[in-house]
């Protein structure tokens, strides 16, 4: 396991990438697919506040999955949802299918949106999603269980290292504070 306990937020005035391949403004223009194969439109969360996590299965952060659903559920009401996107390249901790991955999130209770498994380290096959994830923040996960925080407009405002619960007051707080009209 990879100790990540980075919390970084994002400011306007940090650096952005001049990357003309990118063409999304923001997260919410931007699409998926889910882990039934099914393409999901992310306009859909447009005007949520949304916790972007790469998860993983046989990770000791797995746990996390359960922590990730409690959030989810005591947010979900007021504009709020967590998307998993499972991935197997940290660790080679996630190399099952969409069932095993299903299973495993059901071990935990955990019913948030979970995603089709994407490659975030990997650049030549890096999901458009990290892409400009990574691009607007300046911030790549090192390991399982890194998390986006994005805002109601689609961009992502901070960044948690695996370390951080989801729970935390690192992220309560910011989720709260982004909630408030």
């Amino acid at each position: 396991m990879s100790c990540d306990s980075r919390v970084i937020d994002v400011s306007d005035k940090s650096i952005k990438s001049e990357n003309k391949n990118m063409t999304a403004e923001n997260l919410y223009a931007m699409q998926t697919t889910n882990l039934e194969g099914k393409t999901i439109e992310l306009s859909d969360y447009a005007g949520k506040i949304t916790l972007i996590v790469n998860v993983a299965s046989k990770c000791g952060y797995t746990k996390q999955y359960a922590d990730l659903q409690k959030l989810n559920d005591e947010y979900a009401g007021q504009g709020f949802a967590v998307i998993g996107f499972p991935c197997n390249d940290f660790g080679k901790q996630e190399p099952g299918n969409a069932q095993d991955i299903s299973a495993c999130a059901a071990k935990y209770a955990a019913t948030f949106d979970l995603m089709s498994k994407v490659f975030i380290s990997d650049q030549a096959n890096r999901s458009n999603i990290y892409d400009y994830l990574i691009l607007e923040t300046g911030v790549e996960p090192t390991w399982n269980f890194g998390k986006y925080l994005v805002d109601v407009d689609g961009k992502p405002i901070a960044f948690f290292g695996s370390d951080i619960n989801p729970t935390s007051n690192e992220i309560t707080s910011r989720i709260e504070a982004l909630l408030k009209p």
